[in-house]
C-alpha cells in the first residue's frame, strides 16, 4: 500500500494516489529531467513548492546549456539575490497549461513576473529571443517547454 496513503483509507483512495503519482509536478518532474540549474535556481529562489503544490502553470524551462551560456558570474550574482532570481524565474512562467498547440496562436503571453514575452513561429517556436527545442513535457500541474537560453526580464 501507499507509503503517503493512511492505513485505513481503501483501495479507490490508493487507485487516486497512484495515479497523481504517476504524473509529476513541475519541480519534481524538472529534477528528474535533469535541468539541474533551474532545480538549484528555484531552491535558491523559495519556488519549488509553488512548482509542485500550486498551478497550473506553462514553464519554459531553460537547460543547464542556457544557463552556460549566460555571461560569466551572471548565474552566481542571481543565485546570491533571491528577489533578483525569483524575477528572472517567475519571467518563465505563465498561468494556466499552454500547450505548443496554443503557444503558437500567441504573439506575447504575460509571465507571473508582470512582463511580456514575445512569441515568434516564423522559425520553429521562439520565446523571446530562446528556442523552444523540447515542447509539451506533461506535468500534473501543467507544461514544461525547454528552451536554449535563459529568458532575462528587460526591467533587470
Amino acid at each position: 500500500h501507499c507509503g503517503s496513503c493512511g492505513v485505513g483509507d481503501d483501495q479507490a483512495k490508493h487507485a487516486d494516489h497512484a495515479d497523481q503519482t504517476a504524473m509529476k509536478a513541475i519541480f519534481p518532474l524538472a529534477e528528474e529531467a535533469g535541468f539541474t540549474t533551474l532545480v538549484a535556481a528555484v531552491k535558491a529562489a523559495g519556488l519549488e513548492m509553488t512548482l509542485t503544490d500550486q498551478g497550473p502553470f506553462t514553464v519554459f524551462a531553460p537547460t543547464d546549456e542556457a544557463f552556460a551560456k549566460l555571461p560569466k558570474g551572471t548565474v552566481e550574482g542571481l543565485l546570491a539575490n533571491p528577489e533578483k532570481l525569483k524575477k528572472v524565474l517567475l519571467f518563465h512562467v505563465l498561468a494556466g497549461s499552454v500547450t505548443s498547440g496554443d503557444v503558437v496562436k500567441l504573439k506575447s503571453a504575460t509571465t507571473l513576473n508582470g512582463g511580456n514575452v514575445t512569441i515568434d513561429t516564423k522559425k520553429g517556436v521562439m520565446i523571446n529571443n530562446a528556442t523552444v527545442i523540447k515542447a509539451d513535457i506533461a506535468a500534473s500541474n501543467g507544461t514544461v517547454h525547454a528552451i536554449d537560453t535563459v529568458l532575462i526580464p528587460s526591467d533587470l
